[in-house]
């Protein structure tokens, strides 16, 4: 006897129409080195590391994106984000991406408040990064189509104001380091989503605001700040 009916699969499109199930995110930390000046730490290029999301909080662009509970400081980050296409571990960087599916234009939006408190204190960051609908997405381009972008812009604009504005040329760990190093300490599997890291230029916004990532060659991620979460 089942004794719940699981939820569907998430869910991201490509920009051929086809379903891209979402197994896991994957999202890097302070991946370029003028955006970890801004938080407060050195931009040497140690090991990278990163911290994971539920693929429950996918959302696709054009969606309206509750501010959630529990914040007062709700932080855009426009990130690249990878889209994982075959399995394996231990992946040599010279062989990382043949890996890839394709590439989107995304955002890693996070409860600043929450995530500094953790951080403070040695706590992992979860309450201020895996949060509901913080994971907004553009259209998958496959890299079959695009090939594997290494340079253009990369920027983000708020009600229209620029607020991010690099290059994927800025990365300290490019798209084939970051690939090899999580398959380190798991197999990457189809399915899975890197966000490869956010430029300098993170803020707050409020209800009502709209959030736009372009990316040179990938379709843009567009939402919405909608009204505080309710049950």
């Amino acid at each position: 006897m089942m004794l719940f009916e699981a939820c569907p699969p998430t869910l991201a499109q490509t920009t051929g129409g086809d379903d891209y199930p979402v197994r896991r995110i994957f999202c890097i930390g302070r991946n370029y080195a003028a955006h970890a000046r801004e938080m407060g730490k050195d931009p040497e290029r140690d090991p990278p590391f990163f911290f994971t999301k539920w693929a429950e909080t996918l959302v696709p662009s054009g969606s309206t994106i509750a501010y959630p509970s529990q914040t007062g400081n709700f932080h855009y980050e426009a990130e690249l984000v990878v889209a994982i296409g075959k399995a394996g571990r231990d992946i040599p960087v010279v062989q990382a991406l043949d890996h890839v599916y394709g590439y989107a234009t995304g955002l890693d939006m996070t409860r600043r408040d929450l995530q500094l408190v953790a951080r403070e204190q040695g706590r992992p960051w979860d309450t201020g990064k895996n949060v509901e609908q913080s994971s907004p997405i553009g259209p998958i381009h496959p890299a079959s189509e695009i090939g594997h972008p290494a340079k253009g812009a990369i920027r983000l604009t708020v009600n229209g104001h620029v607020k991010q504005d690099a290059d994927l040329a800025d990365l300290i760990w490019p798209v084939a380091d970051v690939i090899a190093y999580i398959s380190l300490f798991y197999r990457l599997e189809p399915g899975d989503l890197i966000y490869t890291g956010t430029p300098a230029g993170v803020g707050a916004v409020v209800e009502g605001d709209v959030i736009v990532v372009t990316i040179d060659g990938l379709e843009p991620t567009e939402v919405t700040v909608g009204a505080p979460v309710r049950d």
